[in-house]
C-alpha cells in the first residue's frame, strides 16, 4: 500500500494551501461534537496529534496548555498563523504522529481529529497516545471508520488501495484499535456522514 511517512509529508505539504477551503465548514460540527464530549478542566496540559492547519483551535477551551504537532512543515506553519489570529499560545512542533518527542505521562488529553486514517501504522501513532498521556487521561478521536462488526470487504480494500495513497484509508475499524492499544472507549456517536464518520472519547487504563 503507498502510504508511508515521507509521502504523507509530502502531500500534505502540497494540501496545506487548499486544505482550509476543503476541510474547514466539512468538518467543523463533527470537530465541535468531538471536542464537546472532553471533561475539560482548567490548566489541563492538551496535545493535538496531527493538527494540520489548526481547525480544532477555535473550539477548544481558553484555560488549559496546548501543544500541537504536524508531519507537515507547511502545516504547522499554517497553525501557527491561525494561533496568532484566536490570539491562541500554542506550542506547535513538525513531529511524526508515531514518534511523539513527548516524555510518559505528560498529557490530560490527546486530541487525534483526521489522523488514524491517514498514518501508515494507527496502531503505533496509538501506543504513542497511550505512552504520553497521564494515568485515566482522555483520548479524542474523531475519523472515518469501517463497521466494528465487520471488516472491509474485498470491494473495499481494492478502493482503499487508490484511497489510502491519495487520501485516507476506509479499511479501518476503530474499537479494535483502540482496544488494542489500552484505551476503554467512554463515547462512540456518528457525526458525519452517517456512520462513516464517528466521534470516540477514551480513556487510558492507569
Amino acid at each position: 500500500m503507498f502510504n508511508t511517512t515521507a509521502w504523507n509529508r509530502l502531500r500534505y505539504d502540497a494540501y496545506a494551501p487548499i486544505y482550509d477551503a476543503v476541510a474547514e465548514r466539512a468538518f467543523r460540527r463533527a470537530r465541535q461534537a468531538a471536542l464537546g464530549q472532553v471533561h475539560w478542566r482548567p490548566g489541563m496540559r492538551v496535545l493535538l496529534v496531527g493538527a494540520g492547519t489548526g481547525l480544532d483551535l477555535p473550539w477548544l477551551p481558553r484555560d488549559i496548555e496546548l501543544h500541537a504537532t504536524d508531519l507537515s512543515p507547511a502545516m504547522a506553519r499554517r497553525l501557527e498563523r491561525r494561533a496568532e489570529a484566536l490570539h491562541r499560545d500554542v506550542q506547535a512542533e513538525v513531529m511524526d504522529a508515531e514518534a511523539l518527542d513527548y516524555p510518559e505521562g505528560h498529557f490530560d488529553v490527546v486530541v487525534m481529529h483526521l489522523i488514524l486514517a491517514v498514518m501508515p501504522d494507527p496502531a503505533r501513532g496509538l501506543a504513542e497516545a497511550h505512552r504520553v498521556l497521564a494515568d485515566n487521561g482522555q483520548l479524542c478521536v474523531m475519523d472515518k471508520f469501517q463497521a466494528d462488526a465487520r471488516p472491509a470487504g474485498l470491494g473495499r480494500r481494492a478502493l482503499n488501495l487508490v484511497t489510502s495513497a491519495i487520501a485516507t484509508d476506509i479499511t479501518r475499524q476503530a474499537r479494535p484499535l483502540l482496544d488494542d492499544a489500552g484505551f476503554a472507549v467512554e463515547a462512540d456517536r456518528p457525526v458525519m456522514m452517517g456512520t462513516l464518520f464517528r466521534a470516540l472519547l477514551a480513556q487510558k487504563h492507569g
